[in-house]
């Protein structure tokens, strides 16, 4: 069998970012994307994907690193796939943030857009995230540079990789872990909590999770620590063990008595998910409550919630800004999670209704308003797309402002649909994917204009962004 000689361009000048972390150069008129570059190096590419007008490879060699380049703050960087952007400036990753959200809108949506507000940027960009999902593997990955080392050393490769470690999945790899010492996304004590159960469960021969023949014992953990102090621990295991989970859990309590509520989970499934599975209590009361402005919110295991809270505060006043509330409006929060967003305005708004699909998310929702005594407020579990019919609207009244808050898929076609059908006055849509977002108000655009542009950066040294787009009905 003949193999096809790849494809290899040489040294190409990094000219300008494209999106979801990529760079472009161009050669010839045709625009080459590559990835772990940045505008300004000199690389030889290697081609993997090559279309008629573009194509996409990865760096094979730099000649030049451009100037931009600073030095990673992390150890796992590149080896993780967590922080894809650490070699740039924070105020960089901003302009190159903003510049996205402008593409995307321009060549996606294709409609007639304001000036676009200057993206908001966080105050701090470490430490930032109120939630981090840890993986505990019997597969440990060995990054390339370090493989080829043991190579030329002759080290037993095969013992190595089968090593117990805690951390995250390799970038691009379901079933090989990168072993975490020290992560920077979240406060301490995450790092020491993550590593003191890992060196326990080793000591105390704890088989680890393998991904790819499904055995093992201690799987996931889950960490969650609020501005307010509190701090939540989900273990999950595959199966119930009486003898290990006393061990485990004695251990855990003693040793970081901070921790306000302790639980755990089995699952012996096949997928990570929890949200078909009961956590169970093991300390505290089984959830935390985390802070914005002056609103309380409860955070179950299974909740959504904005994992960054000081960017959150942020973004709600950005929607809440847009909505331009004035004490009279009826105010629909669909996708509403654990109804933050319409309760965040709820002191501004005559009546919130909010949707979500998650039964947990909408219970929390509910103990949330009852917390922050909104009595304004009502919450509705189901389907966006199902339950928002004619006969909802008329029961619940005609919306004066639609407040939309939908996954990186965007907003549901029939939900699109309905909502150009409902025609209400005002339209906040906040998204984590400005490129479906400008899919669904190209659509929206048969009645509605984009009126203000606001992105917010919600995870540095990633190249996440969120943004905030007020629609107005168009007036005949």
């Amino acid at each position: 069998m003949k193999f096809r000689k790849p494809l290899i361009l040489k040294e190409l000048l990094v000219e300008n970012y494209a999106a979801e972390g990529k760079s472009l150069a161009k050669i010839d008129g045709k625009v080459v994307f590559i990835e772990n570059t940045v505008p300004g190096d000199i690389v030889d590419v290697q081609i993997f994907k090559n279309k008629k007008d573009w194509s996409e490879g990865f760096p094979l060699r730099f000649h030049k690193l451009s100037e931009q380049r600073i030095e990673p703050f992390c150890p796992h960087f590149t080896v993780c796939g967590g922080c894809q952007w650490q070699m740039l400036p924070y105020e960089k990753q901003l302009v190159y943030k903003q510049q996205q959200v402008s593409d995307v809108l321009q060549r996606i949506g294709k409609v007639q857009l304001p000036v676009i507000n200057n993206i908001i940027g966080a105050d701090e960009d470490k430490y930032y995230r109120n939630k981090l999902e840890y993986t505990f593997s019997s597969k440990q990955f060995i990054p390339e540079q370090q493989f080829r080392q043991m190579i030329d050393e002759g080290s037993d490769i095969k013992s190595f990789s089968q090593k117990n470690v805690a951390g995250f999945f390799a970038k691009g790899l379901f079933d090989k872990v990168v072993e975490i010492k020290t992560c920077f996304l979240q406060a301490e004590p995450t790092n020491e909590i993550r590593n003191a159960i890992a060196d326990f469960a080793r000591k105390n021969n704890f088989a680890f999770y393998d991904f790819r023949q499904h055995t093992g014992w201690l799987r996931n953990m889950l960490v969650r620590i609020t501005t307010t102090g509190e701090i939540m621990i989900n273990i999950v295991l595959t199966k119930h063990d009486e003898e290990k989970m006393k061990l485990l859990f004695d251990f855990i309590v003693s040793s970081f008595p901070q921790i306000t509520t302790l639980l755990y989970t089995i699952n012996n499934k096949r997928n990570d998910s929890i949200f078909d599975l009961v956590p169970q209590i093991i300390k505290g009361k089984g959830y935390i409550i985390e802070r914005l402005e002056n609103f309380s919110f409860k955070i179950s295991p299974k909740s959504f919630f904005q994992t960054n809270t000081k960017q959150a505060e942020k973004l709600y006043k950005v929607s809440r800004e847009f909505a331009e509330l004035t004490n009279n409006e009826t105010v629909y929060d669909l996708y509403c999670g654990t109804g933050s967003i319409g309760i965040f305005v709820s002191n501004r708004a005559k009546k919130i209704i909010g949707v979500e699909m998650i039964n947990e998310a909408i219970e929390d929702a509910k103990e949330n308003a009852a917390i922050n005594n909104v009595s304004n407020a009502s919450f509705y579990r189901g389907d966006v797309a199902d339950i928002c019919t004619n006969d909802f609207f008329v029961e619940n009244g005609k919306p004066d402002v639609i407040m939309v808050d939908p996954p990186r898929a965007g907003l549901h076609a029939k939900l699109v649909q309905k909502l150009l059908e409902i025609q209400s006055p005002v339209i906040v849509y906040v998204s984590c994917n400005p490129a479906t977002q400008a899919r669904d108000i190209s659509i929206l655009n048969e009645k509605y204009s984009v009126e203000k542009i606001q992105p917010v950066d919600m995870f540095p040294h990633t190249h996440h962004i969120e943004n905030v787009i007020q629609l107005k009905l168009k007036t005949a």
